[in-house]
């Protein structure tokens, strides 16, 4: 690993201000470190900002108006959380699915909605002989339509056809959360379907994220899922996920969120499945086309059409659960 100087943070501001294009931002460590190590990044930091002894920052608070997660709250914790399990049991179970334990422990909320992506050419290291130059990384190319693209997206892809990795964003963008983000000038709230972008976030280079809050669930009845689909059942990134928010009134539909992770760049938001089933009763059929229409967009690449499937299986199976 390069060497670098190492900043322990006491205030949010004491962060923001040592931030900038030449250092990086580290809390729980699980994915930085290892990037850092494989020196798969396009610019090493310089600096690393340690925001993890920055007292306050792990709370979760439920109050009047919803869930307020801090930034440093681990993965763990809200998987663990009775008030969490209770009412926001989507998101306890998102958080339960990642990774180990090991990691959960270690792993912040915010790191995870923040963590970059998986793609094997984004991240293959030069140490090991090979270097891809990708538009990730500055260049002209994504090297994944014409090459191993097993884990890529089939939705949205263009430049760049790496997935969002995050399983709490998928879980948050079902439950309409948003987050907050501190500047060197003021804080913003931003809608977390707004945070992503197909090349990462909306964080600039000395902002952080702090805080996440959750309205309150739509009703006590709604009915709350959250599937993942991996190779390796314990500790692997997801190669699809669902998450849905159902709300049933007198047999029928009165509203619903579904949201895909792992085929989009961003988490995908089916809109269009979401309008078919408006005013319907859920059963077997109504759930199989609202699936369909769940991916109807999709444009696989020559190795992950397979994933249409899955994500079709995982709609209807989260409807029906």
């Amino acid at each position: 690993m390069k060497p670098f100087k190492h900043i322990n943070a006491e205030t949010i501001d004491d962060a923001v201000s040592a931030l900038s294009k030449k250092s990086k931002l580290i809390a729980g460590g699980t994915d930085c470190l290892g990037i850092l190590k494989n020196k798969a990044l396009a610019t090493y930091p310089e600096i690393l900002v340690n925001i993890k002894t920055i007292p306050g920052l792990n709370y979760i608070d439920d109050g009047a108006e919803g869930l307020k997660l801090g930034g440093l709250t681990t993965l763990a914790d809200i998987a663990e959380s009775p008030v969490v399990r209770e009412k926001y049991c989507l998101l306890a179970d998102a958080a339960g699915a990642v990774a180990s334990p090991q990691i959960r422990n270690m792993g912040t909320v915010a790191g995870n909605l923040c963590q970059d992506v998986r793609c094997w050419y984004y991240r293959c290291s030069p140490l090991t002989g090979r270097d891809y130059h990708c538009y990730r990384k500055g260049g002209r190319e994504c090297f994944a339509p014409a090459g191993d693209n097993r884990y890529h997206a089939i939705i949205g892809g263009k430049a760049c056809f790496a997935v969002c990795p995050s399983d709490i964003a998928v879980a948050l963008t079902a439950l309409d959360a948003v987050v907050k983000v501190k500047g060197p000038q003021k804080e913003r709230i931003v809608a977390i379907e707004k945070f992503y972008r197909p090349l990462g976030n909306v964080l600039r280079a000395n902002e952080i994220l702090t805080e996440i809050q959750i309205p309150n669930p739509p009703a006590a009845a709604a009915k709350h899922s959250f599937l993942k689909f991996r190779s390796r059942k314990t500790i692997d990134f997801a190669v699809v996920s669902a998450a849905s928010i159902l709300e049933i009134e007198q047999g029928v539909c009165k509203d619903v969120r579904i949201v895909l992770g792992a085929v989009a760049p961003t988490p995908y938001r089916a809109v269009k499945a979401e309008k078919l089933l408006q005013g319907k009763a859920v059963d077997a059929d109504t759930a199989a086309a609202a699936a369909q229409a769940a991916v109807a967009g999709a444009t696989p690449l020559t190795m992950n059409a397979y994933k249409i499937e899955i994500a079709k299986a995982l709609v209807k199976r989260a409807l029906l659960n």
